[in-house]
C-alpha cells in the first residue's frame, strides 16, 4: 500500500498532522508513507521514523501553472493507493484528483467533497484534552482503521549530534544549564497574534520578580530584531539582566534544539508552542483574542501545559460577534487582555516547573 498525506500550511499544522504517520505505521507496517508539505516546514518533521518520503510543494510550483502541472504529472506517476488531504485547499483538491487513488479522504467542503470517497466535518467541541486540531485529524483515519484512533501527541526527533552541538553553543554563550532556562515566545507570526509589547514586558518583569535566577531567551527571527528590542527596552533593569537577547536560533531547527534544553516556553500561541509540546517542554500559552482556543489548546492539563484567552476572563466581549470580526479589531480586544489576568495561572505554571 502506498499512502500520500497532504498538509500544505504552516509549521504547527505540519507538525500536528505528522501524528497520522505514527498511527498508519502501526496499522500498516509495510506501507510506503509519503508526506506532501511546503518545503520550509521540513525542520519540524525531519528524522520522523514513520515517514518514508517527503514531497515538497515549493514556491516555484505554487507560483507557476507550468511547474504545477509538471508536479501533478509526477504525483500521478507515483500511483498512490490512498490520499489523505487534511485541509482541502484548491491546490490539494487538484493534487488529490491527479493521484487517481482508489481511496481519497478529506474534510467536508461543499465545493470539493465530490472529489473524495470519504469526507468528514470538523467537530466544534473537543471530546478530550488533546484539542480539536488533533481530534479532527485523527477522524480522517477512520476509513482505513475502521475506527477513530485514540489521541497521541506530535513528536519531534532530534539527533544526538544536534543535541550535543546545541549544548556546547549554550555553554559557550554563558548559559548556565543548572539554572532555570525559559524560552519566551515574545512575538507572534504577525501583530494580530502578538500580545501587546508593554503587556509582555510586564509579564517578563513578573517572572523575574518571582524567580530572579531564571534565564530568559527570546524566540525571534533576524527581521524581528527591532520588535524584540522594543519589548526588551520596556522591561525593568533587573529583567533586562536576565534576558539573553543575543542567544537565539538562527534557523528553525536551531530553535527546536535550543527549546529542548529549556525548562519551559512562555508566550504567544503559534508554531513555537506546538514545537515545545512536541519536545515535552512545558508551555504557558497566550492566545490572540481572535483565535479559537478549542482548536489549538492541545493537551492542556492545568499544570505543565496551560493556556489563557481573553474569552476566559471577559466572555461578555464575545457576545454577538465572531472571531472574524474580532480579528479586524484585534488591537482593541488586546487592550482588554491585561497582564493581571494572566498572573494567577502563570504563578501555578511556574510553581510546577
Amino acid at each position: 500500500m502506498k499512502i500520500l498525506v497532504i498538509q500544505q500550511k504552516m509549521i504547527g499544522d505540519v507538525l500536528t498532522t505528522s501524528i497520522l504517520f505514527e498511527v498508519l505505521r502501526a496499522k500498516y507496517p509495510d506501507a510506503e508513507l509519503h508526506y506532501l508539505i511546503n518545503s520550509h516546514t521540513l525542520p519540524v518533521v525531519e528524522n520522523n521514523p514513520f515517514i518514508d518520503e517527503f514531497v515538497f510543494f515549493t514556491k516555484e510550483i505554487e507560483n507557476s501553472k507550468t511547474e504545477f502541472y509538471k508536479f501533478l504529472k509526477r504525483i500521478k506517476a507515483e500511483k498512490y493507493d490512498t490520499v489523505i488531504d487534511v485541509y482541502g485547499k484548491l491546490s490539494s483538491n487538484l493534487i488529490s484528483y491527479f493521484t487517481k487513488a482508489e481511496t481519497k479522504i478529506s474534510i467536508k467542503k461543499s465545493y470539493s467533497s465530490f472529489l473524495y470517497n470519504h469526507t468528514f466535518k470538523d467537530s466544534k467541541t473537543p471530546k478530550t484534552n488533546a484539542g480539536l486540531a488533533i481530534e479532527n485529524r485523527l477522524q480522517l483515519l477512520q476509513p482505513l482503521l475502521g475506527k477513530i484512533p485514540q489521541p497521541i501527541k506530535p513528536k519531534i526527533y532530534l539527533t544526538n549530534t544536534e543535541i550535543e552541538k546545541t549544548k556546547a553553543f549554550l555553554i559557550s554563550n554563558s548559559i548556565d544549564l543548572n539554572k532555570p532556562l525559559i524560552m519566551i515566545g515574545v512575538l507572534g507570526s504577525d501583530l494580530s497574534k502578538t500580545y501587546p509589547f508593554e503587556y509582555m514586558a510586564s509579564v517578563l518583569d513578573y517572572i523575574i520578580e518571582t524567580y530572579p535566577d531564571v534565564q530568559l531567551l527570546f524566540n525571534y527571527i533576524p527581521k524581528q530584531l527591532e520588535d524584540a528590542n522594543a519589548i526588551y527596552n520596556l522591561c525593568k533593569v533587573e529583567t533586562k539582566k536576565r534576558i539573553r537577547l543575543n542567544v537565539f536560533g538562527k534557523s528553525l531547527r536551531d530553535f527546536i534544539c535550543i527549546t529542548h534544553f529549556c525548562d519551559a516556553l512562555i508566550g504567544n500561541e503559534g508554531g513555537a508552542v506546538n514545537m515545545a509540546k512536541a519536545l515535552n517542554t512545558p508551555t504557558f500559552t497566550i492566545f490572540s483574542p481572535w483565535i479559537d482556543k478549542a482548536a489549538w489548546s492541545l493537551f492542556e492539563n492545568g499544570t505543565t501545559n496551560i493556556s489563557v484567552h481573553l474569552k476566559d476572563f471577559k466572555p461578555e466581549l464575545y457576545k454577538n460577534t465572531t472571531y472574524k470580526a474580532i480579528k479586524k479589531d484585534y488591537s482593541n480586544f488586546y487592550n482588554y487582555f491585561k497582564p493581571e489576568f494572566l498572573l494567577d495561572n502563570l504563578t501555578v505554571f511556574l510553581k510546577n516547573l
